[in-house]
């Protein structure tokens, strides 16, 4: 199950991401935003099924420091913000194959972990 969380370490949801999937012993790859920023096709992937402003924290910090309450952008202008800006996204963003979410999502995190474990349930031999 290739889950990918992009964070930062320093974020509490991040961790709490991480935690979730580390706790059901499922491998995750982690992307430090704050070491590489998420590509433009990447971010695409999450603003094409939730929007590209799901994807603003607009209650973070780095919102308020760029004084962006007042921006009144396209989205394409947007997602490029987010590219070079990445603390700027809610956080984490977790993608696992084509299924993702933004933020904190237990609920959904829940599902793909039972429909792994159905698929590797060993199939009952007819009698």
């Amino acid at each position: 199950m290739p889950i990918q969380i992009f964070g930062t370490k320093k974020s509490a949801e991040t961790r709490r991401a991480q935690r979730f999937f580390s706790e059901r012993r499922i491998p995750v790859q982690f992307v430090d935003l704050k070491v590489k920023a998420a590509s433009p096709g990447e971010l695409r992937r999450f603003a094409q099924k939730f929007g590209v402003r799901t994807l603003i924290d607009r209650d973070g910090r780095r919102f308020a420091d760029l004084g962006l309450r007042h921006a009144a952008w396209s989205d394409d202008r947007w997602l490029q913000k987010l590219v070079e800006e990445p603390l700027l996204l809610k956080l984490p963003l977790v993608r696992n194959r084509q299924r993702l979410t933004v933020g904190v999502e237990e609920a959904e995190w829940k599902r793909w972990v039972q429909d792994v474990s159905r698929d590797h349930e060993p199939s009952r031999a007819r009698r």
